[in-house]
């Protein structure tokens, strides 16, 4: 058998059922030895911590993050201190306020920290949420009057308001003072507002650009307790304890998909922790909602409590998820929680009907399969859900990917996309926006959004492809899976599953352990409903490993799985399976190769 360094992949593996090379996980060696000696870990830890880039200075510190030690100086943010000032100012002043927050889990974090800490300071914020139909993504004039007229003198936006110039200028004219925090990319014209916290604004040198909103506002809580403390302000009230609002920064770290490195690490690491707790009404009935429990993860942050927060904005009420994260009333909690988890159900079929649809699209139309980025459209797909089906898509295809539905009576088409490693998505987005095809767009690296005429869809694909076609080229060849140690079916157990764990939290910058077992016969595979294959792995070490591949129906991967025909290698997760207190662990497949076959 070959490692990463063979001619071919990782256990000869150049090609797999999906298209990808697998390779091992690129660590230095001496590094490994390092992280061994000083930290007393076996080879594959020490191997799976070096490949992650972890120094041997920063190793005990990136297995047991703090917020101590890695948060960052408010000051350091551009505007940050402006922010906080004006804040307290209208804190004190008694002003009206309303917080205008993104549809999303991110906005609706973000939203929930700004009104938990002024609720502690004894002033009630309301909250404006967009519908992302009839109003779109961020500020809009017409938003901001109908606020002003209600009688608005201070408006917050989180998670949006970086890129809305012509809505922040509308403002100034209507004696409307914004306060903006966002974290999305931003072009060179900065919006004049009232303070803009933006660490990725092109003058901002806090380098926290990797945070989502929710930290970026968490860190704005922290310069708000520090200048109310400078006024005094807690003389005869207690400073409110930021480590309780934690998990929700930890949601919006996890939910919009940002790097877990540095400070944001922490953030996430002690946000679970603290979510773990269930403290949080709208958290815990939510997960009680969806069935689930147990200790806070990743997956409940991202899979469990994630999507269901998300579906009111998607297709139902926009402001619900942020209602749900700010209340204090566990009936409120219970009765939104519960529509919440109705959306969502609902929600899911409606992203099954698109998806079903756009893969035929693609498959139908044989000369996608040469382009750099796939663009695909149709009338009234809803737009709550194809940035969901966008990712379904690059999964599937292994390409950048836009969804946009077109709305006919309106003549405008609605857009959302995801990427490939490699191919920043957002800029050529911005690009396009520059050169007049859209209407509105922007995004970041690895997702984008956008609006646009329906008959500059061809114009608007050719021009993308032509953006991306360098960089997807060599996301293209350097599209590989990578593996962090070969496993056994008798050697999978949950001490390995624990083992690797001292590295969560998981998620970009820091990936979860991918592990390869080698020629294992698939036994008693079954179908499940969604398109799921459940089976057992079996090896020469005389081990049972429980298996699934999720919505791997249409797949070679699952079709190979299904037919029991002959050993294959498997790469994957390993997983708890505590059911019925079994204390097991279980492989969620990534992928499969036919060692029969070479260059698949």
């Amino acid at each position: 058998m070959a490692d990463g360094g063979a001619p071919f992949g990782y256990l000869d593996v150049d090609r797999s059922l999906s298209g990808r090379r697998w390779r091992a996980r690129p660590a230095d060696a001496e590094l490994t030895r390092r992280h061994q000696m000083m930290l007393g870990l076996d080879e594959p830890m020490a191997r799976a911590l070096a490949a992650r880039g972890v120094t041997a200075e920063s190793a005990e510190s990136y297995l047991t993050p703090t917020l101590k030690a890695l948060f960052p100086d408010p000051s350091s943010f551009a505007d940050m201190d402006r922010a906080a000032a004006v804040l307290v100012d209208a804190l004190v002043a008694d002003r009206p306020m309303v917080v205008f927050a993104d549809y999303d889990v991110d906005g609706a974090s973000s939203a929930a920290l700004l009104v938990r800490w002024f609720a502690a300071m004894g002033k009630r914020l309301s909250i404006y949420v967009p519908d992302r139909v009839t109003e779109g993504y961020g500020p809009s004039p017409a938003a901001f009057r109908r606020l002003r007229e209600e009688g608005a003198e201070l408006v917050v936006t989180v998670d949006c308001g970086a890129a809305a110039v012509d809505a922040i200028a509308c403002a100034g004219e209507i004696g409307l003072d914004v306060v903006v925090i966002d974290h999305h990319l931003m072009r060179d014209e900065i919006p004049v507002c009232a303070a803009l916290v933006n660490p990725n604004r092109p003058d901002c040198g806090s380098g926290q650009g990797v945070l989502a909103a929710a930290g970026v506002t968490f860190v704005l809580l922290a310069a708000l307790n520090r200048e109310a403390r400078g006024r005094g302000l807690f003389a005869e009230r207690p400073e409110p304890d930021l480590r309780q609002w934690l998990d929700l920064a930890a949601m919006g770290a996890v939910c919009d998909v940002t790097q877990l490195v540095g400070f944001n690490r922490a953030l996430t690491a002690q946000g679970l922790k603290t979510m773990s707790a269930w403290r949080n009404p709208g958290l815990k009935a939510l997960l009680e909602a969806a069935g689930s429990k147990g200790p806070a993860t990743t997956f409940h942050a991202g899979f469990v409590l994630g999507p269901r927060i998300n579906a009111g904005g998607r297709i139902g009420r926009s402001d619900l998820g942020a209602r749900l994260l700010s209340t204090d009333d566990p009936e409120e909690a219970r009765r939104l929680a519960l529509e919440l988890d109705a959306l969502n159900a609902s929600r899911r079929e409606v992203e099954a009907e698109v998806l079903e649809a756009a893969v035929r699209i693609v498959e139908r139309e044989s000369n996608f399969a040469d382009l750099p980025l796939l663009l695909v459209s149709a009338d009234d797909w809803h737009p709550g859900v194809i940035g969901i089906v966008a990712g379904r898509l690059r999964e599937r295809f292994r390409k950048p990917t836009l969804v946009v539905g077109v709305d006919r009576a309106a003549d405008v088409g609605k857009g959302s996309g995801r990427s490939q490693p490699g191919v920043n998505l957002g800029r050529a987005v911005q690009a396009a926006f520059d050169e007049g095809l859209l209407l509105a767009g922007g995004g970041h690296a690895m997702a984008a959004g956008l609006s646009v005429r329906p008959h500059l869809l061809p114009e608007l694909r050719a021009f993308l492809c032509e953006r991306v076609a360098v960089e997807a080229l060599a996301a293209a060849e350097a599209d590989s899976l990578e593996i962090d140690a070969l496993i056994t079916t008798a050697g999978a157990d949950r001490a390995l599953l624990e083992s690797f764990q001292r590295l969560a939290p998981f998620g970009p910058g820091n990936p979860e352990p991918v592990f390869a077992a080698a020629e294992v016969r698939v036994e008693r595979p079954m179908m499940l409903r969604g398109g799921h294959v459940r089976c057992t792995l079996t090896d020469r070490s005389g081990g049972r490993l429980k298996a699934v591949a999720w919505r791997a129906e249409a797949t070679e991967m699952g079709k190979r799985l299904m037919s029991e025909g002959g050993a294959v290698h498997v790469v994957g997760r390993l997983k708890a399976d505590d059911w019925n207190g079994r204390q097991g662990v279980e492989l969620e497949i990534d992928d499969v190769a036919d060692p029969r076959r070479k260059n698949v």
